[in-house]
């Protein structure tokens, strides 16, 4: 197979622990691939991933090669493969829009984004030059404007489209139409870490199904140090994430809890944290007799490699899409690693979908 030619918008943590991740796996192979949930999907291994663009709007990456701005400030995740070589792709000032929340400027500039003080350049026309295949969105979450004008630059430019932030593209049935009008994949939306708050909520839930308990009322609350939980304390930029993380588990039970027993989303920054996010998650139900129960659970993970677990799936399962002259939304991979897809499935059907598109 040949290589998968990426480009990305938003070099920060989870940028980085996917081109870490990529670097790291290039010289796995089937028998040593701990930590992936494919090691080959249809002929492309990780290390056939190839970035070929790269754009954001911080003063610290833009102008410099995707290695240097991978470990630029603010970027905090944990650094697991240090000797990345130099890729000649140099960082280019992207377009802002809606991508900087104000609340930001309030903290130190090593925590938040110092934007470029320099023109943007013409997103679609470097996609062209560049011959990337897929474009990558790790925009903030709350970028609605700015999501949507990278996602038309790729279709304009011809590309595909993995959208790992909660901004309905996919999901959105006036996108989902201009990608499968130009067939072109599209996964999304809001990426599903590969063992985090929301795959471990959903999988109790399923568990309580299919032993007849009843879920009476839960929560789900997630602090964390990163740029990403930074950004969220604006709860203006928070409507489509709490609808993709409490929708994600909504959809694992029978029937929707009442809005006032269900409360699923992002609490609070804790700068200490850095990229390890906590999950602070109760379930209250009732089994046998209506005999209540109730379950505590206290996750702590390196919120950006988990993502990164996630999205090294999605971006090779969207290149063979593309090979295949596949357009729209496809909806097993989304299913599988994103929490609000087009259509909502269990995981282990969503798993058997990408199985099955792979073996086709």
């Amino acid at each position: 197979m040949g290589k998968i030619k990426l480009a990305v918008v938003g070099i920060g943590n989870c940028c980085s622990s996917l081109i870490q991740g990529i670097n790291y796996y290039s010289s796995a192979n089937s028998e040593n691939c701990a930590g992936l949930m494919h090691y080959d999907i249809g002929g492309y291994k990780p290390g056939d991933i190839q970035v070929v663009a790269a754009f954001d709007i911080d003063r610290r990456k833009v102008g410099k090669d995707l290695r240097d701005a991978v470990f630029a400030k603010p970027n905090c995740t944990k650094v697991f493969c240090p000797d990345l070589p130099k890729f000649g792709v140099e960082v280019k000032m992207g377009h802002i829009l809606d991508g900087i929340s104000p609340h930001m400027a309030e903290y130190p500039e090593d925590r938040t984004f110092a934007a470029a003080d320099c023109e943007s350049c013409d997103v679609a026309e470097e996609l062209e030059d560049s011959g990337a295949d897929i474009l990558v969105n790790y925009l903030p979450v709350g970028s609605e404007r700015a999501t949507g004008f990278y996602a038309q630059a790729a279709i304009d430019a011809g590309l595909g489209f993995v959208n790992c932030i909660p901004v309905f593209i996919a999901s959105d049935k006036s996108w989902a139409g201009k990608f499968e009008e130009k067939k072109l994949p599209l996964v999304g939306d809001d990426i599903k870490s590969q063992f985090g708050a929301t795959i471990v909520h959903r999988t109790l839930a399923n568990l309580m199904r299919d032993r007849g308990v009843r879920l009476v009322r839960t929560y789900q609350l997630n602090t964390g140090g990163n740029t990403d939980f930074l950004n969220m304390l604006h709860r203006e930029r928070l409507k489509s994430k709490k609808i993709s993380k409490t929708e994600a588990v909504q959809s694992a039970l029978d029937t929707p809890l009442e809005p006032e027993n269900i409360h699923i989303g992002p609490s609070d920054y804790v700068p200490w944290q850095n990229d390890n996010k906590f999950c602070f998650l109760r379930m209250e139900a009732l089994i046998f007799g209506d005999i209540p129960i109730d379950l505590e659970l206290r996750l702590s993970v390196e919120d950006s490699p988990n993502s990164a677990g996630s999205a090294i799936d999605a971006i090779r399962v969207c290149k063979l899409a593309l090979d295949r002259g596949i357009g729209g939304p496809l909806e097993g991979i989304s299913a599988y690693t994103m929490k609000h897809p087009p259509v909502q499935y269990r995981d282990d059907i969503g798993r058997k979908m990408v199985e099955d598109f792979i073996n086709q």
